[in-house]
């Protein structure tokens, strides 16, 4: 089952990361092709090729190395470091001949098209599947362990959530977006004993998020209302009824799922159950044979428990609703860009590489199907935008920003500048790349 397990996340990885660089290759290459430039070569993959072929000037081929793409454009100082063609006189269908607005769009063009992909699939995904809505009225409090990350934060038992970083949230499923975790300061505003109560998260919150991710999820907010029970079970000998909900057990608190369970798990001999049956309090008695006995008792569909609206989006609605969606992830990305620089939170927690990357795509895809995984596709897409525009030599960023210095200067740098810069830039991919695995080997090994 491990090996399974392992074989399916390298699939799934592979597949995001194929379409992935695909697109953002393409976006390079239509763009170079459309201003009359050459491109030699179109490769998904870095060597050594596994397969390939040429049509035209561009040789297309498929790498061994998964972990990326290239286009060489003719008369482009890129990630090969090739000067060999810039020795001699700029020709018309070189990239170096072109005006440098022309070369801007074509640096920017992959960012451009995975900026472009992430919004069409937010789009897909809002007109197939519309939008689930767990209304956040509906939802009377939460369960909280005292033993738990969220108790440490100071939630509590029968807490109703109703608004974080100072807004008021409709959507209970709001409460744990990535773009409400990654804000600067979290807060929770929640109903306490009638009063609204205001819980500031610390300032190294994702870090504890990142060691403890059992945090605040939906299931802490399942309340105990049967939905079936077991014929001849001991909870069908005590007169329990599909409908029911659970307030105590044996004397103790049972409002929650979770906590009707826990209790199930260490009851043994006769228990006292009481019960919210059509607005009245009715207690009931049973008897269970030991602790292992099962109670027979199963939880109701959560569309009745929490008057779950399901939203279909018409064309153009899905359309806003992607766009808008796409907008959140990258501020939210930009975010936790933010406070990973400013030291806001630990590099080493919070910094993964393939291997962490292989193992949300493979959860995103085992919680919610394909459209976990088209939904983790496209965050991972806007990640990629982001990050190829850091201004780093060897990235699309650090190409722009020679481009901005030559249109500001009317000067090119030097090409012994620029490589030296491109050596000193794969040096620091290369350190980040290490560092990342090595996160994820410790993250493994823990």
């Amino acid at each position: 089952m491990e090996i399974l397990s392992l074989g399916q996340t390298i699939l799934i990885f592979i597949a995001a990361l194929f379409i992935l660089v695909f697109v953002h290759e393409l976006g390079h290459f239509l763009a170079a092709k459309a201003f009359g430039m050459r491109v030699e070569k179109f490769s998904i993959g870095f060597p050594p090729k596994i397969i390939g072929f040429t049509r035209g000037d561009t040789e297309y081929s498929i790498g061994a190395t998964p972990l990326g793409g290239f286009v060489k454009v003719s008369g482009m100082l890129d990630e090969s470091m090739d000067t060999d063609s810039l020795e001699t006189e700029p020709q018309p269908w070189e990239y170096r001949s072109r005006p440098v607005w022309q070369r801007m769009v074509v640096i920017t063009a992959g960012v451009i098209f995975n900026m472009i992909l992430a919004a069409f699939i937010y789009i897909g995904v809002a007109l197939s599947s519309g939008e689930t809505i767990i209304p956040t009225s509906s939802v009377e409090g939460i369960y909280v362990e005292e033993a738990s990350l969220a108790y440490d934060l100071g939630f509590r038992t029968d807490d109703q959530l109703v608004g974080v970083n100072g807004q008021d949230v409709e959507d209970f499923q709001a409460f744990l977006s990535p773009s409400a975790l990654s804000a600067s300061q979290v807060r929770y505003d929640v109903l306490r004993d009638g009063e609204r109560v205001t819980l500031t998260m610390p300032s190294d919150f994702l870090d504890q998020l990142s060691e403890r991710p059992e945090f605040i999820t939906a299931e802490m907010a399942l309340p105990s209302m049967i939905g079936s029970i077991s014929p001849g079970s001991p909870a069908d000998k005590a007169g329990l009824q599909p409908g029911d909900r659970v307030l105590e057990l044996n004397g103790n608190p049972a409002r929650y799922w979770a906590q009707f369970t826990q209790q199930i798990l260490s009851t043994e001999g006769s228990f006292v159950l009481l019960v919210e049956r059509e607005g009245e309090q009715v207690e009931l008695q049973g008897e269970k044979s030991t602790a292992s006995d099962p109670l027979g008792v199963y939880i109701m569909d959560v569309a009745q428990m929490f008057d779950i609206e399901r939203r279909q989006y018409s064309a153009g609605e899905a359309i806003v609703a992607g766009v808008g969606l796409t907008g959140e992830t990258t501020t939210t990305i930009f975010q936790g860009l933010r406070q990973l620089f400013t030291g806001q939170v630990s590099v080493r927690n919070n910094l993964g590489g393939p291997i962490a990357i292989a193992s949300i795509a493979k959860q995103a895809t085992d919680s919610a199907g394909w459209i976990g995984f088209w939904n983790i596709t496209a965050f991972l897409s806007i990640t990629l935008a982001i990050m190829n525009m850091l201004p780093i030599p060897v990235l699309d960023g650090g190409h722009f920003v020679f481009l901005l210095y030559e249109a500001v200067t009317r000067k090119e740098p030097t090409v012994d500048f620029r490589m030296r810069a491109q050596q000193v830039g794969f040096y620091i991919l290369i350190a980040v790349m290490i560092f990342a695995f090595s996160n994820d080997i410790l993250r493994l090994l823990g």
